[in-house]
């Protein structure tokens, strides 16, 4: 067990190959970058020939009024669950990490479709029926694009699916492939979206910090347009990520207006064809909460991405260990008190700025 050396080029290297190949954007070191917020330490686990056999990104919470922390590996460790010898050598730095920051909690939640019995037998407590999660349990992916052709990939989606892609294009929205450049088209959508549907939306400079973090090859964000007017409208946009053999779309807002011209369609459409064109296999939708309740206001969400015709995975869940039993009560109380504190904040800057842009 090694706990990575920050200065370490070598290290860094070798942690984000072996993550490339066996894991997901969210156990890459880059993440690190984009949740500036939080602390962070790695693990590395080797063999006996010294070849990296798993690692685990930890994302550090301190706690405010308590002397510690708590402690998240998203979408990770990553690991073989079938190896218990490299799975107890991965706990091995989690603890001595919990040692540094004197933590009281340790959770994560693999990208694993059944129990992780490794965990089970560490003393890990797992709710399987738990609906409230950090990460979504539920995905919707399309399986097996690479190599696909423009043809060939249009023609796995559902035949509604398919006419509004092309319906987008022939009422002429059209998609660019953007960076930070394009926040100021971006993140006006991302307010609309988040009060028509109700949720609190990030700061700008978190998603400037997402851009940023990966390179243009990893990360980038989609925007539609169309011409109305005389003039060029945002319609939608959309931060995806290509990280090994998955694309991913991870956050997406759109137009209260012109939504007749279909541009999540056609957004969708190009994002997938820049994973295959990265060597992905995989596009992941991300979340669908209440996929399996149609009278459920989330429904709407799956009805949508189904449209693509791919396939719903259910991960395993979060597993969580705590070192502290008897700090943990105090700690949740603190740590959600410091939460509101925090959406407070947050959506009191987003009214600052919703009238300053009104």
């Amino acid at each position: 067990m090694e706990i990575l050396d920050k200065n370490n080029k070598q290290q860094f290297s070798e942690y984000e190959r072996f993550n490339l190949l066996h894991g997901g954007f969210m156990q890459s070191l880059k993440w690190a970058n984009v949740k500036s917020n939080w602390a962070w330490e790695a693990v590395l686990s080797r063999n006996e020939r010294g070849v990296l056999r798993g690692v685990c990104l930890v994302l550090i919470r301190k706690i405010p009024f308590t002397g510690t922390a708590f402690m998240y590996a998203p979408h990770g460790p990553i690991v073989d669950w079938s190896d218990r010898e490299t799975v107890g050598d991965i706990f091995e730095g989690i603890n001595a990490i919990a040692e540094k920051y004197r933590a009281y909690r340790f959770m994560c939640d693999p990208l694993f479709e059944e129990n992780v019995r490794a965990l089970n037998a560490l003393g890990f407590s797992h709710n399987e029926n738990a609906e409230e999660t950090i990460q979504p349990r539920a995905n919707y992916v399309l399986k097996n694009i690479g190599g696909k052709t423009e043809e060939e990939l249009i023609a796995m989606f559902k035949p509604d699916c398919r006419n509004r892609v092309r319906k987008a294009a022939r009422k002429g929205v059209y998609c660019r492939r953007c960076g930070v450049e394009a926040l100021d088209d971006f993140y006006p959508l991302m307010r609309q979206t988040g009060r028509r549907d109700g949720f609190l939306i990030r700061p700008r400079e978190y998603f400037a910090r997402f851009l940023n973090s990966f390179t243009e090859e990893q990360c980038r964000l989609f925007m539609c347009y169309a011409e109305i007017d005389g003039r060029e409208v945002p319609l939608s946009g959309a931060v995806a990520v290509r990280y090994g053999n998955v694309g991913s779309y991870v956050y997406g807002a759109s137009s209260d207006d012109n939504r007749n011209l279909y541009p999540n369609y056609l957004m969708q459409f190009e994002m997938m064809k820049w994973a295959v064109g990265g060597g992905c296999d995989v596009y992941d939708f991300g979340g669908i909460p209440h996929f399996d309740d149609e009278n459920d206001p989330a429904y709407g969400l799956y009805r949508f991405k189904k449209g693509f015709n791919g396939e719903v995975v259910v991960y395993s869940g979060e597993y969580i260990y705590d070192f502290r039993p008897n700090t943990a009560r105090l700690a949740d109380i603190c740590s959600g008190i410091a939460f509101v504190r925090r959406e407070h904040e947050r959506r009191n800057t987003q009214l600052k700025h919703e009238k300053i842009n009104a």
